[in-house]
């Protein structure tokens, strides 16, 4: 019994983390870009803020 309750409570752990990374908007769409502008400067990595330069300024 203890490792059906293992295996439960492991598939119920991963379906719960797959269902966070969705929620997150893609990159360069619209908005990601209305998100990147509301989010402090300082707070932006330079992978960001590259991306947003390519994709919300320069299009």
């Amino acid at each position: 019994m203890k490792t059906i309750k293992k295996i439960t409570l492991s598939t119920l752990a991963a379906a719960f983390l797959l269902s966070l990374t969705a929620c997150a908007p893609e990159v360069g769409s619209e908005a990601w870009c209305t998100d990147m502008k509301a989010k402090p400067k300082a707070d932006w990595t330079a992978n960001q803020t590259t991306d947003f330069a390519k994709s919300c300024i320069f299009k």
